[in-house]
């Protein structure tokens, strides 16, 4: 009996040292494990997503680098959900308002990042998030569509109230997309809150879609499911350069626009990866997502141009664009 126990402990203690040189192993030939995990939450279209990842993982081939994308309405509210509990170490893309709200559950950058080379406007006073992109909307049209329909391209918001335009236009729903508050909160300014909504409650009779992301009503312009979108200028002018036959337009209330920045959730900047990581994505990723893609000036001394971007954009009266007491109130009031 003596002699089974020996053996069962014998064999017991040659199975653990053979569990701990597996994990040894893995680890020194460069196997993932949760220690080089780090997960990012995102509000960015799929194409930045993967670029960014794509620059994440060629600068850090040891990290298990993740991006999950989430609506920018789904991601405040996971995040306000979740918050310092949350398997997100950092968010790559949030409006600034709903990071404003998060408060203490993202954590202060001034030993990360460098706030003095952006520009003063898009600078939290509580550093707790940086800016990442500067987002204008505009009037997206199909002008050979509309010629087809017999129509002219509008030349107003009030022209879009005409029923002409029947189920050919698209609009983000502001509930799940800040591009869609945007354009309502630029009209609350302009017009006064009662007469916005009454404006956007006669548009709706239009409205083909309220789509649940700010890239939606582009996608619908260029695939022809709609002949009007109000979307994100950078984007339409992406779509320009790769060929689509659409155009930008800017009505006199001057274009609508936003902040989104990035920010690390609180306890996470005290790992070494994620810092790392984020210091890396701070300082030179983002300069080149301008460059590409998104070239609305967020630093003092640094301006972009690409391709089919219209230029000397003048943007509309945003008043209150960061207050997320404001925020609320009116989605709260949206009904559509």
């Amino acid at each position: 009996m003596k002699q089974i126990v020996i053996r069962l402990a014998s064999l017991v203690m040659g199975t653990v040292m053979i569990l701990l040189a597996m994990v040894s192993c893995s680890k020194s030939s460069g196997g993932k494990n949760n220690d080089d995990k780090i997960v990012i939450y995102s509000s960015a279209e799929d194409y930045r997503n993967e670029f960014v990842l794509n620059m994440l993982k060629e600068e850090f081939p040891e990290y298990d680098i993740q991006i999950e994308y989430y609506t920018t309405g789904d991601l405040a509210a996971k995040l306000k959900a979740e918050g310092k509990d949350t398997e997100c170490d950092f968010i790559l893309e949030l409006e600034s308002a709903y990071l404003e709200a998060l408060g203490d559950t993202i954590c202060t950058l001034d030993d990360i990042v460098d706030f003095s080379v952006y520009t003063e406007d898009l600078v939290p006073a509580s550093h707790r998030y940086v800016p990442w992109i500067r987002m204008s909307g505009c009037i997206i049209v199909n002008r050979t569509a509309l010629e087809k329909e017999g129509l002219p391209v509008p030349q107003s918001y009030d022209d879009l109230l005409k029923p002409k335009y029947k189920n050919m236009i698209s609009m983000p729903n502001p509930k799940s997309s800040g591009t869609g508050y945007i354009f309502l909160l630029n009209m609350v300014n302009e017009r006064g809150e009662d007469a916005a909504f009454a404006y956007f409650d006669q548009l709706a009779e239009n409205v083909l879609q309220f789509t649940s992301s700010g890239s939606g009503p582009l996608q619908a312009v260029t695939s022809g499911e709609a002949n009007i979108g109000l979307g994100m200028t950078f984007q339409a002018a992406n779509e320009i350069t790769n060929g689509a036959e659409i155009e930008i337009l800017f009505f006199e209330e001057g274009a609508p626009y936003t902040a989104y920045s990035s920010a690390v959730i609180e306890g996470r900047q005290n790992d070494e990866k994620v810092r790392e990581v984020f210091e890396y994505f701070v300082n030179v990723v983002t300069p080149e997502d301008k460059k590409l893609y998104a070239p609305e000036q967020i630093y003092k001394d640094k301006t972009y141009e690409i391709e089919n971007f219209p230029s000397g954009i003048v943007y509309g009266d945003m008043a209150g664009i960061f207050d997320i007491n404001i925020k609320e109130k009116l989605l709260d009031k949206w009904n559509h």
